[in-house]
């Protein structure tokens, strides 16, 4: 059992490194329990972690690559000195004070816990996704459709989400596939309305994609006839996958309040959940905006929260 802390950080993406940045300049200790590498976006740096270039970041006009942004974050943090653990967190305890966040076999306290464990976008479960994500295969159209200017895509699924980048993706492609594995689309009528009327759009109805090729970028996708299941290739230079986001909320879900799409419910203009001295920002809240500017700025409202819960609780 450790001593009892001002901060704990859960999740080191953008919104947690932020707050830990914020946090330790107010000389509040941090600790960030950052997750441990995998493939998904509860890896330290999170979602960024497996992107290539980042152009709408400002400060850089020449882009930069996901990795060493959240490395950047990471070292000023750490310069102001941020504590790191290269583990998952596997249990909390929010039900009285000080708080409890096991890590293992080893419990720490805080007076104030950030959440900031992020959410991941679903993906289909093919081969070659890990490998060509960033490199052809996106899951975020507002980040990367850019990339994609004169180029025929596509983009997977049926929802407002996809209706909404395949219509915001003809501003750069030339041609966007919709491809959707029934012969109606489960998006809002008028968005629905948006996307046939778009003579850059085209649905490809009762498809599923089976294969993602290509070896160093993508080069096409495989679709199969959810009906007759002949199959044909796509040839396109470009795939969003776009079936939805999962916030990695499942340590808190018998504790916090969430959402009925599962992300985490804090109070409006505000990171404070329902448990004063807990707070939540970036993905794992914010089932909106979903940019790494965003959740930086909601790591740092969730600093200052958590300062000024800190100054009028434990003085």
């Amino acid at each position: 059992m450790s001593d009892i802390r001002d901060v704990i950080i859960i999740g080191s993406g953008p919104a947690g490194l932020t707050a830990a940045i914020y946090t330790a300049r107010a000389n509040m200790g941090p600790l960030v329990i950052e997750g441990e590498p995998s493939s998904t976006s509860d890896q330290p740096g999170g979602q960024l972690m497996l992107t290539t270039e980042v152009e709408n970041f400002p400060g850089f006009p020449e882009g930069i690559m996901g990795p060493e942004l959240m490395m950047h974050f990471r070292a000023q943090a750490s310069r102001f000195g941020a504590e790191f653990i290269t583990q998952k967190a596997t249990k909390v305890d929010f039900n009285q004070q000080p708080f409890t966040v096991e890590v293992g076999d080893v419990t720490y306290r805080s007076h104030t816990v950030i959440i900031s464990t992020g959410a991941q976008s679903l993906m289909l479960g093919l081969p070659n996704e890990d490998r060509l994500i960033g490199h052809g295969l996106s899951t975020c159209a507002t980040c990367d459709g850019f990339f994609f200017k004169d180029q025929e895509i596509a983009v997977v699924g049926g929802g407002d989400s996809a209706v909404e980048e395949a219509t915001f993706l003809t501003r750069f492609a030339s041609k966007v596939y919709l491809v959707h594995r029934r012969d109606e689309l489960r998006a809002s009528k008028i968005m629905q309305e948006r996307a046939l009327n778009n003579p850059k759009i085209e649905i490809l109805w009762n498809k599923k994609v089976t294969e993602i090729q290509g070896d160093e970028k993508l080069s096409g996708v495989l679709l199969e006839d959810t009906v007759s299941g002949e199959e044909n290739v796509l040839p396109i230079t470009g795939l969003f996958i776009a079936i939805g986001h999962q916030p990695n909320t499942s340590l808190f879900a018998d504790q916090l309040d969430l959402k009925d799409n599962g992300y985490l419910v804090t109070e409006p203009d505000s990171s404070k959940t329902q448990i004063p001295g807990v707070f939540a920002c970036g993905d794992v809240q914010d089932d909106y905006y979903r940019q790494a500017i965003t959740a930086a700025g909601s790591g740092c409202m969730a600093a200052i929260d958590a300062e000024r819960w800190l100054e009028e609780n434990h003085a």
